[in-house]
């Protein structure tokens, strides 16, 4: 019999598992892999924690009050960085121990960003599109070298992103929280400003910040307004960091020209939202993470992060 009950979330995980069962088995862990699209609901953690010991999880809502019925939990290990979908002051109080995977899939993300941004500029989505229905079209599109990026969250991704569109030949400026991750950011030739000059003077705005109580909704009608005209949002970080009414609006007056999004405040994309009917945006779906290697590594270190916390262990 098995000494620890575990429950697993994180869609990558959940399918690449098999790989990862000889660690499992010799940990004598027992785990649980419930039906999950992007992540559970409430209401689904609250039947499925009780007596769970642990749970490595990916955006999943770790509320108070989901917690609070978590009668055995000892730890959650996030499968990602961001751990805004967890209540931090519950679990501390409960006595669960929270760990995340910082660092893991920074070039993996700023590929999807770099992508695209390729996309945004050359049309070639439509273009592959169009030729498959029979006709031949040559969009206009416009050169990236010596635009401006605009980064905000200068950290393993933003950097990563950086760097990227440096070597492209464009203009990059930066804006962060972190003094410490500007400075490196500066080091390699990134211009560190505020946010409003970075929203004012960039014609391209990269998303790759954590979310937090208070930046959510970041771009809100008033930000967006303040925004070069014709300017291009991309944003793979999280959807919460955009008002996706006002950016639908924003897009359809042509204030903004267009926008790249794999995230969204709602996952998977509702069919209600106004994103849907605006030509000038890409949608993902929230897959920028998603290689085989960075899920293999985030997965062994979620599951060593999971086993220590279970264990007691510091490490």
């Amino acid at each position: 019999m098995s000494r620890w009950r575990v429950l697993i979330t994180g869609p990558q995980l959940q399918r690449t598992i098999d790989a990862h069962r000889e660690l499992l088995i010799e940990h004598e862990i027992d785990a649980e892999l419930p039906p999950v699209i992007q992540a559970l609901s409430e209401d689904e953690l609250i039947t499925a924690l009780p007596g769970v010991h642990g749970i490595v999880a990916g955006d999943d809502p770790l509320t108070r009050a989901v917690l609070q019925t978590a009668d055995q939990l000892k730890v959650i290990s996030k499968w990602g960085v961001g751990t805004d979908n967890i209540d931090l002051a519950a679990a501390s109080e409960l006595g669960i121990r929270v760990m995340n995977t910082p660092g893991m899939f920074g070039d993996e993300v700023a590929d999807v960003v770099i992508g695209y941004l390729i996309l945004l500029a050359r049309q070639l989505h439509r273009v592959d599109g169009e030729v498959r229905q029979g006709q031949w079209p040559k969009p206009e599109g416009v050169s990236l070298a010596g635009r401006t990026l605009g980064v905000v969250g200068l950290g393993h991704i933003g950097q990563a992103v950086a760097k990227r569109a440096l070597a492209m030949g464009m203009e990059v400026m930066g804006a962060d929280v972190s003094a410490e991750s500007a400075a490196v950011a500066q080091r390699s030739g990134v211009a560190i400003v505020d946010l409003p000059e970075l929203l004012r003077r960039a014609d391209v705005v990269s998303l790759n910040c954590p979310l937090t109580a208070e930046n959510r909704h970041m771009l809100d009608a008033s930000a967006l307004a303040t925004m070069k005209a014709g300017a291009w949002i991309i944003n793979t970080a999280r959807g919460a960091l955009i008002d996706e009414d006002a950016l639908a609006s924003a897009l359809l007056s042509g204030r903004i020209g267009a926008a790249a999004l794999d995230v969204f405040e709602t996952e998977p994309l509702p069919a209600s939202s106004p994103l849907r009917r605006v030509d000038q945006v890409i949608l993902g779906a929230h897959n920028g993470s998603n290689t085989a290697e960075a899920v293999h590594r985030t997965s062994v270190l979620a599951l060593n992060n999971l086993i220590a916390g279970l264990e007691g262990r510091s490490d």
